[in-house]
């Protein structure tokens, strides 16, 4: 168990992105509905966005809700974007308070009305802080991205805007929903599971990947200090090798 003293801030990760996974199986382990561990996912999701400002992290993207999960029953779909709304209101306050900028991916259009038009508010409300910023993934999925990407060009190359030959990661990166963040530097997973789940797929190319067991409303500020310190405790070579990095 790491100390947070023990981290080493000028060798942070500029981009933490989470998939939050075991809110259902943390419901069931207690004989509860699955929405009963969502409801209490979100205070998990208050310690982590706090800590992640406190420790001056830059970027911190949290997958909320995928393109799949619209496949779930309507009961739990309904309660998620319930709890999207008000713990949007609840947190505006906080957000300010700690100069935290909200921002969102993903196919906002498809959400009801009620929880975009709350997203919109408060992303509208914290745009002009320039500490931290906090960007929810909402009915989010890369290969959709990455296909919508892939249209924008494919556009631009018929309509003689862009040549084939122009295409570079740099074009590729402005085309995606992530334009205006940082590649992922740490991935962190929940509940025990090995998997990225159509998360990020372009942005996580070189991130460090941390997979940890233990459910998402038990995940604590220790665990996210844990993890930023086996974080720094890597090697990151980016195709190199440790004597060229040396």
């Amino acid at each position: 168990m790491s100390n947070f003293t023990e981290i080493d801030e000028a060798r942070l990760p500029q981009h933490i992105a989470i998939i939050m996974d075991g809110n259902g199986r943390w419901a069931k382990e207690r004989g509860k509905l699955r929405v009963f561990g969502h409801e209490h996912g979100v205070e998990a999701v208050r310690a982590v966005v706090e800590s992640c400002a406190r420790f001056n992290v830059s970027y911190l993207t949290l997958y909320a809700f995928s393109t799949e999960n619209w496949n779930r029953p309507r009961l739990e779909v309904q309660t998620l974007m319930r709890i999207l709304v008000s713990s949007l209101r609840k947190e505006l306050k906080t957000f300010n308070k700690n100069n935290i900028k909200l921002n969102a991916i993903g196919n906002i259009e498809s959400l009801p009305k009620k929880a975009a038009d709350e997203l919109n508010e408060v992303i509208k409300k914290t745009s002009e802080n320039n500490g931290m910023t906090l960007t929810l993934a909402l009915s989010y999925g890369a290969r959709e991205e990455l296909k919508s990407a892939i249209k924008q060009i494919s556009a631009k190359v018929k309509n003689n805007i862009i040549s084939p030959d122009d295409i570079d990661e740099a074009i590729i990166n402005t085309h995606l929903y992530t334009h205006d963040l940082p590649d992922v530097d740490l991935l962190i997973r929940t509940s025990g599971e090995h998997r990225i789940s159509n998360f990020l797929l372009w942005q996580i190319a070189y991130a460090e990947l941390y997979f940890i067991d233990v459910f998402w409303p038990d995940f604590s500020e220790q665990h996210l200090v844990d993890a930023i310190i086996n974080y720094q405790n890597r090697e990151r070579r980016f195709g190199k090798t440790s004597e060229q990095l040396n």
